[in-house]
């Protein structure tokens, strides 16, 4: 035997579980962790499904561009560590794993030098994105790092001659103690873990800081919008105005007709 439940009993007892649900309050860590999370970075602020018009600009694409790079740089450089040295001075697929990992190391800065220069002159610390922008700069000089880095463990003369001509510049600027640019090993560390971790959390937490506080709009932006708006309103009462005389026009011509 089946027994029909009243709707208002079914909204009231769903409207009273939301209530209990709201008023949840964690007591344990992992709960007040996830809490916190869910406050601090909203779902639809991360994972939003729609973007202002304006992102259509190409001087949008360069940040992409970059991230897509750097993906690039760590999967053959993962490459190549596995495999060594020796392997991408004589193996013929080692030299082509060597040769991407290099060129996307020089679009990466290509496209994170124009997207920097996009953003400065779009003045993209605005609106509370001040922290958008500072991750983004020391990102791009812990990027230096890395680079400088990478051309010292080449294993090859070139590497010799970029070390020992800038052994003498750091040493002057009294950083030589803690970074000899002649030792190998130290040099290989860096580059393979220090500074791409590093690269790594500023990245994370600059596409963090760029979805909690929305793409920065073009200066004109707001001006537009508000232009817009100025016209709408001016438009609006010319509209109202406008129908019933059409209206009364086409009436006036009906009873002619007639």
């Amino acid at each position: 035997m089946s027994i029909d439940v009243p709707a208002s009993d079914t909204v009231d007892d769903a409207s009273a579980d939301s209530q209990v649900t709201q008023e949840f309050i964690p007591h344990t860590w992992t709960g007040k962790l996830r809490k916190v999370v869910q406050r601090r970075l909203p779902y639809d602020q991360m994972l939003p499904e729609t973007q202002p018009s304006y992102v259509a600009s190409w001087i949008y694409v360069f940040g992409v561009a970059t991230i897509a790079a750097l993906a690039v740089i760590i999967a053959s450089g993962t490459v190549l560590t596995f495999r060594g040295p020796m392997w991408w001075h004589t193996s013929s697929i080692g030299h082509y794993v060597n040769s991407l990992h290099f060129w996307s190391v020089q679009l990466f800065f290509l496209f994170m030098v124009v997207h920097m220069w996009g953003k400065f002159w779009m003045a993209a610390w605005r609106g509370n994105r001040a922290r958008t922008w500072m991750t983004g700069v020391v990102a791009f000089l812990v990027s230096l790092g890395a680079g400088l880095t990478g051309y010292l463990i080449q294993t090859n003369f070139d590497s010799q001659w970029i070390a020992f001509e800038a052994k003498d510049g750091i040493n002057a600027a009294g950083a030589g103690s803690f970074f000899n640019v002649t030792d190998f090993g130290q040099m290989l560390m860096m580059h393979v873990f220090l500074f791409p971790g590093i690269i790594a959390l500023l990245v994370i937490a600059h596409v963090i800081y760029v979805r909690l506080h929305g793409v920065v709009p073009p200066i004109e932006a707001d001006l537009v919008e508000a232009r817009l708006a100025e016209a709408k309103l001016a438009d609006e009462p010319a509209q109202t105005v406008d129908q019933p005389a059409v209206a009364f026009q086409a009436e006036s011509t009906d009873g002619s007709a007639e």
